[in-house]
């Protein structure tokens, strides 16, 4: 039987489509959290530091991954764009233009500010997120003389968000690096002239689970930088909302992907299991005084984070606190973080 009709395989997909539909959720989740209890300014530059600490983290060696670092700075950093977001569900286009000149389209829907969420997300907030990455590849690739010209933003009304990369023939200084030219337009999208994975290099089991770790990337980078940006107290509350949250109102359709339903205790602490397992994490289950305790023995989510905190684990408390209560009423929940708010996590479900 091959991969494509494997029932045990595509059980396994829908489940890590699932885990990516709950953390992308989240992270939409997180920014108008920002926006609506600290203010347009703390979120736009907590949305600028989330981007910026991605871009430095993933931009060069997604070059080498993806195969694009023998091309011209603006191409590569444009085609960059279109694969890595292609690998996440994201709707993108790339129009190349010249070796100097190379577009990228984000058509709507917008994956990041899901469904109705772009309505809550101000002008300054997206703009961070250009500033953030778009505006400093020039500067990863040391090549001062590339920038970014965006010429629409979505959530300022415009039909998507896209610009071009562009090759000068001088250094940018830092307010050059981003700039914007909203009378362009960018030329149609063909998709036979785009860019496309090897498919020996990126076979579709390689694919599901990037697309599960594209969306939980951006959760394990947003929690440290809020953690630094507001300290962990507040952080910590932040965090913890807006997981119980989204853990409410995503249950539903989380489970769904699990072939599970809502009931009580037994039954959320048979989706716990299975979702730590979708996600990496290594489980544990047993009875203990009528209760049922999973021993969470990994968190892969924060695995090698340098600046990881205590504080960071409120992601998961407020996940699964709002999961269990969108499963149903009553289910208690409790959680003993291991020494520093590090796995061993033990969870009990009664």
């Amino acid at each position: 039987m091959s991969a494509a009709t494997d029932p045990v395989q595509a059980a396994q997909w829908r489940r890590w489509r699932g885990v990516a539909d709950l953390y992308h959720a989240y992270f939409t989740g997180l920014v108008l959290t920002v926006v609506t209890r600290r203010g347009r300014e703390d979120a736009a530059e907590f949305v600028f530091r989330v981007f910026r600490r991605q871009q430095q983290e993933r931009f060069l060696p997604g070059l080498e991954k993806l195969g694009l670092s023998h091309l011209p700075p603006a191409v590569a950093a444009a085609q960059y764009h279109y694969l890595s977001n292609w690998i996440g569900g994201v709707h993108v286009e790339y129009m190349y233009e010249n070796d100097r000149k190379a577009w990228i389209r984000y058509p709507p829907p917008r994956w990041i500010w899901r469904g109705t969420a772009i309505c809550g997300v101000p002008g300054e907030v997206s703009r961070a997120m250009l500033r953030g990455w778009h505006a400093n590849n020039g500067v990863a690739l040391n090549n001062l003389k590339l920038g970014f010209v965006c010429t629409k933003l979505s959530v300022d009304g415009q039909d998507g968000l896209e610009g071009y990369y562009c090759e000068y023939d001088h250094p940018l200084e830092v307010d050059q690096r981003l700039v914007f030219a909203r009378h362009l337009e960018a030329p149609r999208f063909e998709p036979q002239a785009a860019p496309a994975l090897p498919v020996d290099t990126w076979p579709r089991p390689r694919l599901e689970k990037a697309y599960r770790n594209y969306a939980m990337e951006y959760v394990r980078t947003a929690a440290p930088v809020m953690v630094q940006l507001f300290g962990p107290e507040d952080a910590a509350y932040l965090l913890h909302l807006t997981g119980k949250l989204i853990g409410m109102q995503y249950f539903d359709e989380v489970a769904q992907a699990f072939s599970l339903g809502r009931g009580g205790a037994k039954e959320f602490s048979v989706f716990l299991r299975e979702l730590l397992s979708a996600q990496d994490d290594v489980a544990e289950a047993r009875e203990s005084g009528g209760a049922c305790e999973i021993r969470q023995l990994s968190w892969r989510l924060m695995a090698g984070v340098g600046d990881d905190h205590p504080a960071c684990s409120a992601v998961l408390t407020g996940m699964v606190e709002g999961l269990a209560a969108g499963c149903g009423r009553h289910i208690g929940i409790g959680m003993r973080p291991g020494a520093g708010g590090k796995p061993l996590f033990v969870w009990t479900v009664g």
